[in-house]
């Protein structure tokens, strides 16, 4: 069986006014909880997600299997096992391409040709 590459930690969507206590109430269930880190900032659009970090793969893997599409707080929850190297190269991706636009600018000002 393939495995993610982080089996441990996993990502859910859930409703804004959820708490942590909520959260190891309910995936505390399917085993030992390492770590559970909220979402709080609108700005950074991680308000409503959460990240659960379990001891064991098998645990986190069981979370999944029984929490993804749960029901809860009139919200139905989306589970997903978290890719920090996905999310790593999206933000190196974006950072090239901003470094690319600020480069074109300069050459465009450089050779005196405005935006049409």
């Amino acid at each position: 069986m393939q495995r993610p590459n982080d089996p441990l930690a996993q990502r859910a969507l859930l409703n804004f006014n959820i708490t942590g206590t909520d959260l190891y109430d309910l995936f505390g269930k399917y085993g030992a909880i390492r770590q559970i880190r909220l979402g709080n900032d609108t700005n950074l659009k991680t308000k409503g997600t959460a990240y659960v970090v379990y001891e064991s793969p098998d645990d986190a893997k069981e979370a999944i299997n029984h929490l993804n599409g749960f029901h809860l707080m009139e919200r139905y929850i989306v589970v997903l096992y978290h890719h920090p190297s996905k999310q790593q190269a999206s933000a190196l991706a974006k950072a090239e391409l901003r470094a690319r636009e600020q480069a074109l600018a300069e050459e465009k000002k450089r050779l005196g040709l405005k935006d049409e």
